[in-house]
């Protein structure tokens, strides 16, 4: 199956509303995050579409390793752990906001 890698931004009523796009390892744990891009290389990208991951997947950021360890993510039920330097590839959609 192909999905296209494009950047999606929900469309909100409020023209004040600006989302936060945020890569996976700067978000909080225990949120749930929407995977919007992955800036990876082709091989990457299709591993993570094997485990699940890929655009509009909803996700929760479990805990992050200390010292720039693995990031546990749970996806569709499933956990996963994730090297540091690939999470912080993934840009996730925070629920967050930013009032301008």
């Amino acid at each position: 199956m192909h999905r296209t890698w494009q950047k999606r931004v929900p469309f909100q009523s409020d023209k004040n509303y600006v989302p936060l796009l945020k890569c996976l390892t700067e978000c909080d744990k225990g949120k749930e995050l929407e995977v919007v891009n992955v800036e990876a290389g082709y091989h990457a990208k299709r591993r993570l579409t094997q485990l699940g991951l890929f655009p509009g997947t909803k996700i929760i950021k479990k805990q992050s390793a200390p010292w720039n360890g693995p990031v546990e993510i749970i996806v569709r039920g499933t956990s996963l752990v994730i090297g540091r330097g690939l999470a912080a590839k993934i840009m996730v959609l925070c629920h967050d906001h930013c009032s301008t």
